[in-house]
């Protein structure tokens, strides 16, 4: 199942796991604040070591969209 990758204000990474119940572009708009960009990508893009998780990057330069924050 893919996961939903947005910036949080303090320079890190936030990760969303749908469950699968919503289709995940509603999960996107739903859970994603309103006008951060957001990218979803594939599980095997996610670390599985989490010793460094507030360390994890990714490249919001090209989003696959942007919150509604609802």
């Amino acid at each position: 199942m893919s996961k939903i990758l947005y910036p949080n204000p303090k320079g890190g990474v936030c990760v969303v796991h749908p469950t699968g119940d919503l289709p995940i572009e509603r999960v996107c708009q739903k859970d994603v604040p309103a006008g951060t960009p957001y990218l979803i990508v594939d599980d095997d893009v996610i670390p599985s070591d989490r010793s460094f998780r507030n360390a994890w990057e990714a490249d919001f330069s090209n989003p696959d969209g942007h919150g509604a924050g609802e």
